[in-house]
């Protein structure tokens, strides 16, 4: 279940990227590196900081290979994405629920505690979309009012909290994945928004 899960979110957050420079209007070479690093970069991150080098990509090649699905994906099927998006949109909130569970799970298995765990689980969710959007000349998301990376810290809370009724693995991996993307599709379908700073 667990790799399972991580090839999920790979994929998802390869065609989140895949859309996003599509909709910037990049060209091939452009869509398949901002689908590749929102892939990768957070994972990438999170093992360069817990020491786990060659990074995870590096090592299993199918990472790459589900990155170049994604991408093709994305570019043959653009136009059933009639609603970009709203396609970018699940595809990003996929990805979120999924890659907050690989992080966790690193930092547990790595011996970390849990509130560094649940750093990791953020960062592994997030770090990707940060590139993303700097390198598509968007505002990240994690900046603006949009509860993104709340969700995520959210998400590790309740995992852990769960992780005490002694639920089994796959049971706790997907009914917490489940428990995120499903709050991510209810703050937005409801506009909950953290307060903005105003300069006056």
């Amino acid at each position: 279940m667990f790799h399972l899960l991580d090839i999920i979110g790979t994929m998802a957050f390869a065609m989140s990227g895949a859309l996003t420079a599509m909709h910037k209007k990049l060209d091939p070479f452009g869509v398949f590196i901002i689908a590749f690093v929102t892939a990768v970069g957070g994972g990438t991150l999170r093992d360069v900081l817990i020491g786990r080098t060659p990074v995870g990509w590096m090592m299993n090649l199918q990472y790459v290979y589900v990155i170049i699905l994604g991408f093709f994906l994305a570019i043959i099927f653009r136009k059933k994405f009639d609603k970009l998006r709203t396609s970018l949109f699940l595809f990003d909130t996929i990805g979120l629920g999924v890659f907050t569970l690989i992080g966790l799970e690193r930092g547990i298995l790595t011996g970390l505690h849990p509130v560094i765990c649940v750093a990791l689980g953020t960062m592994t969710a997030c770090f990707g979309g940060v590139i993303r959007d700097i390198l598509c000349t968007e505002i990240p998301t994690i900046f603006r009012r949009e509860i993104y990376a709340t969700i995520c810290i959210f998400g590790g809370i309740v995992f852990f909290a769960l992780k005490k009724l002694n639920l089994e693995d796959d049971v706790l991996y997907l009914v917490t994945s489940v428990i995120i993307i499903s709050v991510r599709l209810l703050a937005v379908k409801y506009k909950w928004y953290l307060p903005a700073f105003e300069h006056k």
